[in-house]
């Protein structure tokens, strides 16, 4: 009797343990959506109400020197501080960047951060100094030459992040 039942317990295992493969129903996967993974720092945000590169510009245009507007942001990581983190760039329309800072040094992004962003916070306009621009190519690891050829002031789209998405 104790073959018998040893038997049928092989049996049924031989014949559940099917390999063939599967076939999935196209309309099925057409119909899921993906879940996008984030890795978040700083304050808690979300991905809703991101403005486009084109209504960000258009904010930007139209922000003179002291001007601040709340925000959110998405963009492509161009550059992370290689030091400390302690700030990056996102490309946002092709040839425009908008340099990012992180609110009170709160947080620091991963020094190999890359692909994309969404940052929260305040959006404004400034002229950036010769001292902070050559110190920013300093932190970027800029040849002593580059550095030097930094003698004029420039107006730059800046932002100051109260939290960030990173895009997995």
């Amino acid at each position: 009797m104790k073959k018998l039942i040893y038997l049928m317990v092989i049996n049924v295992l031989i014949w559940s343990c099917d390999n063939k493969p599967k076939s999935v129903d196209a309309s099925i996967i057409d119909d899921t959506t993906v879940a996008i993974s984030y890795d978040s720092y700083g304050e808690k945000i979300n991905d809703s109400d991101v403005l486009t590169s084109d209504a960000m510009m258009a904010h930007y245009k139209n922000l003179k020197l002291g001007d601040t507007i709340s925000s959110k942001l998405k963009g492509k990581i161009v550059e992370v501080c290689p030091k400390t983190g302690c700030w990056m760039t996102l490309d946002v329309k092709g040839d425009k960047t908008v340099l990012v800072r992180f609110k009170d040094y709160g947080f620091f992004m991963p020094l190999d951060a890359k692909g994309e962003a969404i940052v929260d916070g305040k959006a404004f306009v400034t002229e950036t100094s010769v001292e902070e621009l050559r110190h920013y190519a300093e932190d970027a690891g800029k040849s002593a030459e580059e550095i030097a050829a930094i003698t004029m002031p420039k107006m730059q789209y800046r932002f100051e992040a109260e939290g960030v998405l990173l895009i997995q």
